[in-house]
């Protein structure tokens, strides 16, 4: 139990949440001109092949950070910090009238935003370290909350 504990579950944990990130990558590189048209929708030309290199970099380098541990904190911040520019810049659901409409352009943002704030809260519980509960104990009672403090450890 040890093993599963410590290892897989929170191993299994951190690969859904940066999953959909190297494959993100994979798909502004196959996919360049979609992607550069997308990136000057918010931004000048220069400036969106530059932000397409770096959303490339951060999004195949910090989910591989944030699984394998190495400067985990520091490479979820950085996604964070890419979420929430990502959702401001290119989510812009508010810009669409009747965007809680269902199967238009503004629903989509609009969940699209909301997706990408999802992830920042995620990813910012990787940056403040919170202590895991042991499997057994969830098991043992799922209907107790989550304590809302951390157990201080070494900073990387």
């Amino acid at each position: 139990m040890m093993w599963l504990n410590l290892v897989a579950v929170p191993l299994i944990a951190r690969i859904c949440l940066v999953v959909l990130f190297p494959f993100s990558a994979a798909d502004k590189i196959v996919h360049w001109n979609a992607a550069m048209k997308q990136a000057t929708s918010s931004v000048p030309a220069g400036a969106a092949r530059l932000m397409l290199a770096v959303a490339i970099a951060v999004e195949t380098l910090t989910p591989i950070c944030i699984v394998i541990g190495w400067h985990d904190r520091l490479a979820a911040f950085i996604l964070a910090g890419f979420c929430v520019v990502t959702g401001v810049l290119y989510h812009q659901f508010w810009r669409f009238r009747g965007f809680w409409t269902p199967d238009t352009e503004g629903n989509v943002h609009f969940w699209e935003f909301l997706k990408n704030f999802g992830l920042v809260g995620g990813l910012l519980l990787v940056v403040i370290g919170l202590q895991l509960a042991p499997v057994s104990a969830v098991v043992e009672h799922p209907l107790t909350s989550a304590p809302f403090s951390a157990t201080p450890g070494p900073l990387h």
